[in-house]
């Protein structure tokens, strides 16, 4: 037990939990949403350097996916791990299954997407691909969607039959390097590395085909060095438009959702990591690559103008909004800390030690498509 955390009752309701990654140590933070307090730090989990997770369906266990190639499940009820695997060389991120019973890691080393029991962490299916895979989501059907790197592919794995049945979509773009898919498991959107440009696809349609977004949308103008890749989990859905960062730019780029043409731009401190919504769609957070990342700027939704910045420490590297989204947590890397927000008033309302923390996810998650 950590000391001088909150006093704990003999039941704690998984609904108030959170994880927060410990990047240097392996470890990861068992936090109280209402208490505003750490609970529990569980160690062992190998490489988190670039770390993720999801959460079970009744948000009992999380799923940490390391960069060592490491899943690790984390029982959030005896604070422990429960199980643990290392499935390949180089890992970057994973998915869970709609109906909880499956777990897919995507993979740099050797590349291709491994699916796992959830219950056991058995493997039940390798998918080679010949590339490094990213963008990995679940969509509806017991399907993941994800992309390669290296050939531009975009591929749909069906396991509603047991063994997967892969679909294969050609010509998304040069180096897709992250992917979303809506809430509503229909529209997955691939960010492009190697061109300015964004890619969708229609989940809905029996053959999705490659729709453009924004092609070119830098053309014209000299690049800036891209300092940190910014992350499309990261997006925003504000009403009928999307929120996405710009690569090597210093602003938001305003999508409509709809028929995917260009609205607006905001003009932003820096070059943009994580762009997200709060849930009710009012404002967008934002923060951004080293050397500016040490503040965070606040748009609102209805204007598309910053109408709050500040500073809240050294290597700001994540946010996460509680499910009604009163409130942010903030992670702040080089200052050792998580602070958390009041989201109208923008007040500090309290912190907790963590160390190098980086990702905040709340079991929340466990009940959105593509969390």
């Amino acid at each position: 037990m950590l000391s001088g955390t909150a006093a704990l009752a003999d039941t704690v309701a998984t609904g108030d939990l959170g994880l927060v990654i410990e990047r240097a140590t392996g470890s990861v933070l068992l936090i109280d949403q209402s208490e505003r307090a750490a609970l529990e730090r569980i160690e062992g989990l190998g490489d988190l350097s670039h770390a993720s997770l999801v959460y079970s369906p009744d948000e009992r266990f999380a799923y940490v996916f390391g960069r060592d190639g490491g899943l690790t499940k984390v029982d959030l009820v005896e604070r422990e791990i429960a199980a643990r695997v290392v499935q390949a060389g180089n890992a970057i991120g994973g998915a869970i299954s709609d109906d909880g019973e499956l777990v897919a890691v995507s993979n740099y080393e050797p590349g291709g997407v491994r699916i796992f029991d959830a219950d056991t962490l058995e493997m039940v299916a390798d998918i080679p691909t010949g590339s490094k895979t990213i963008g990995l989501v679940d969509a509806p059907g017991r399907r993941f969607v994800f992309s390669l790197w290296d050939a531009g592919e975009t591929w749909i794995a069906d396991m509603s039959g047991g063994a997967p049945e892969i679909t294969k979509i050609a010509g998304v773009g040069e180096n897709p390097y992250d992917a979303l898919v809506t809430g509503n498991g229909r529209t997955y959107i691939a960010g492009l590395f190697g061109e300015d440009g964004l890619t969708a696809l229609d989940l809905w349609d029996d053959t999705p085909e490659p729709m453009g977004v924004l092609p070119g949308y830098g053309r014209g103008e000299a690049p800036l060095p891209v300092y940190k890749m910014p992350h499309l989990e990261g997006w925003a859905l504000a009403g009928e438009e999307f929120v996405l960062p710009a690569v090597g730019r210093h602003e938001v780029l305003w999508v409509d959702a709809r028929d995917f043409t260009e609205t607006a731009r905001t003009q932003t401190h820096g070059q943009p990591v994580f762009a997200m919504a709060r849930p009710d769609g009012r404002q967008v957070w934002v923060n951004f690559a080293h050397p500016l990342n040490d503040t965070v700027q606040v748009i609102d939704t209805v204007t598309k103008e910053v109408v709050h910045s500040f500073q809240p420490g050294p290597a700001v590297l994540h946010m996460e909004f509680t499910a009604r989204g009163h409130e942010v947590w903030i992670s702040v890397r080089d200052a050792g800390k998580v602070l958390v927000y009041d989201t109208q008033t923008f007040e500090k309302l309290g912190e907790i030690a963590a160390d190098s923390p980086s990702g905040i996810f709340f079991t929340a998650r466990a009940h959105r498509t593509g969390l």
